[in-house]
């Protein structure tokens, strides 16, 4: 099961840096061929949304059946230690889940407005050669 968090993590991390790459000022040339690589590497990334789906409900599964030490001499400390353990895996992995889903949705969002914005420059330049 580490795998597909690995997996989610480089996710995540690719979508961090495309976004970076997208929204750093000044490099007009480059943009435009960084827009044309994030725009078809979209596609491929929205698998990440029903991955990501996937995984929350296993995390959801996993908090509903662990073990619960509600009363103080109920659970040995190495059953303690292990329901801390998965807490907090748990909230790490729930962490990750919501940012790689917010990750996209902004990679997507910056991404067309980045392609609305070339196509305006585009057609501002048209009028002045009109004119």
């Amino acid at each position: 099961m580490a795998l597909e968090w690995v997996v989610l993590g480089y996710a995540t991390a690719a979508e961090a840096i495309m976004l970076l790459f997208i929204t750093l000022p000044g490099i007009g040339r480059l943009r435009k061929g960084l827009i044309a690589v994030v725009r078809s590497v979209l596609k491929p990334l929205l698998s990440v949304v029903p991955f990501c789906l996937f995984l929350l409900m296993d995390v959801y599964w996993k908090y509903e059946i662990r073990p619960t030490c509600d009363q103080e001499h109920a659970c040995t400390p190495s059953e303690h230690l292990r329901h801390q353990k998965s807490t907090l895996k748990s909230q790490r992995n729930g962490i990750l889940i919501a940012s790689a889903l917010v990750l996209y949705w902004l990679l997507f969002a910056v991404t067309n407005l980045a392609c609305k914005i070339e196509q305006l420059e585009q057609h501002v330049e048209n009028l002045k050669r009109q004119d």
